[in-house]
């Protein structure tokens, strides 16, 4: 049990000590304890709002050059920046339109890839007893370890094997310098941490009502279709979701395998828009470039922030 706070005929301390939890039971929460954790909430929104509101205040400035002075309240509202983005991004013949359906074939097509992969394997990981299963789990695990960069090399060889020639012994197809070979490789980075998220959930789902199933006379394609995958719906949508989010930025494996002009991404073009040297950065092109990319998933997320949170813990018990 909770101590009985002491009580002190000092009115400062009987002020400071004020229960300010508002609730019968549980833990009080006195009056300094309060103003303390709003204080610290106030400084980490500071600190999380300072850099976002300063690339505000620069994409809605008509001067390409960096402020002299830290300014964080817009002093003007000017569009031109936007305008330019969306007209033309970068100095390459791409159209605006053009990068961002690249961008979102990759992210939306490497998430459905991998859910339906993933969901098969954690189920298999689930529910089966097979020789080798806590090995082949620990493989799966390895590559969360290994930084994102350090799988790139292996990947770049590997796709750029694969090759189709015409009759004159030229290139006509490279699987590495294509959409698809970085989508393949997007995949293979984004598997391990869905069949591990996915594991989690499937093993909270109880196994009474696929012995129910089976007692009726289901199959395993029948169960696993019509009562596994509508159980594990929330599940599936968190996984792909944070799929999406983690790939529709993605800078690495775009910027190191495609060398087409018609296949860049949106982020190969806020990358290009910084150009060779600092002092000749249009720093509002570049700060509206960096709120049109971030701005789709920000809202997205926000918005379904409670359905993304509740589907990462509810696998995290095992009852």
């Amino acid at each position: 049990m909770t101590p009985a706070p002491t009580t002190s005929t000092n009115p400062i301390v009987r002020f400071l000590n004020l229960n300010t939890s508002n609730e019968a039971g549980g833990q009080s929460l006195p009056l300094w304890r309060q103003l303390l954790l709003q204080l610290l909430c106030l400084a980490i929104t500071a600190e999380v709002l300072f850099p976002i509101m300063y690339v505000v205040t620069l994409a809605f400035s008509s001067k390409t050059t960096r402020p002299s002075s830290l300014a964080l309240i817009p002093t003007e509202i000017s569009t031109i920046a936007f305008q330019q983005v969306l007209d033309r991004p970068t100095g390459d013949d791409i159209s605006f339109i053009r990068l961002f359906f690249n961008s979102f074939v990759l992210s939306v097509g490497v998430g459905l890839i991998a859910l339906l992969v993933a969901v098969v394997a954690a189920y298999a990981f689930s529910r089966f007893k097979f020789k080798g299963r806590q090995f082949l789990m620990v493989l799966v695990f390895i590559p969360l370890l290994l930084p994102a960069v350090g799988l790139s090399t292996p990947l770049y060889l590997l796709m750029n094997s694969i090759r189709i020639m015409n009759e004159t012994g030229k290139v006509v197809f490279n699987l590495r310098d294509s959409l698809l070979g970085v989508g393949i490789a997007m995949t293979a980075g984004a598997l391990p941490f869905a069949v591990w998220n996915l594991k989690g959930y499937l093993d909270t789902i109880p196994r009474e009502l696929e012995e129910a199933a089976m007692i009726d006379g289901a199959d395993f394609n029948r169960i696993f279709f019509q009562i596994v995958l509508p159980l594990a719906a929330p599940q599936l949508a968190v996984t792909f979701f944070l799929g999406f989010i983690g790939h529709w930025q993605e800078f690495t494996m775009p910027s190191l395998f495609l060398s087409q002009i018609q296949d860049q991404t949106l982020s190969m073009a806020l990358y290009k828009i910084t150009g060779q040297y600092a002092q000749n950065i249009p720093w509002n092109r570049f700060s509206a470039m960096a709120i049109i990319v971030a701005l789709p998933v920000s809202l997205i997320y926000i918005a379904l922030q409670k359905q993304i949170v509740g589907g990462l813990t509810t696998g995290g018990v095992k009852e």
